[in-house]
């Protein structure tokens, strides 16, 4: 019984991280740098409350969902979304590892939205919290050490 359970959850975290790789997103955080690694990409970690976070839902709207950040990102990173929705449904597994996540980023003193830069080592080389309207470009001369934010 054991087993089938966590094959299916198993399972439904590949469907999830599926869907996500479609959009450009993965969900899924040892496959993200696994590919940063293989890729030699920079890993740009997104902690969003995707359902309920308004500052959330507007860097997602004017900046990650814009065809000029997608066309920057397909060249320079692998996008990883860590999302702590509270309608949406989201597999056992996947909670688990963004739970984890939260803690090792310390997600949970800084707040949402909080945006990590790693190397392709996955080594953490700057992050912000929070949206004030920056645009694609202020997150592409951020990603490239040119502005703070």
């Amino acid at each position: 019984m054991f087993h089938r359970k966590f094959y299916v959850a198993l399972f439904l975290v590949s469907l999830a991280s599926s869907a996500a790789a479609a959009s450009g997103w993965e969900t899924d955080y040892g496959k993200a740098l696994e590919n940063a690694k293989a890729e030699n990409k920079r890993i740009l970690l997104d902690f969003t409350g995707s359902d309920w976070c308004g500052p959330c839902i507007e860097l997602k709207k004017q900046v990650f969902s814009r065809p000029d950040f997608a066309a920057y990102a397909n060249k320079n990173l692998v996008l990883v979304e860590i999302d702590y929705p509270q309608r949406k449904k989201q597999s056992a597994a996947l909670k688990q590892q963004n739970e984890k996540l939260a803690k090792q980023y310390g997600i949970d003193v800084k707040g949402y939205p909080t945006v990590v830069l790693l190397d392709p080592t996955g080594k953490v080389t700057r992050e912000f919290t929070g949206y004030d309207g920056e645009t694609t470009a202020d997150l592409i001369a951020w990603i490239e050490g040119k502005k703070k934010l």
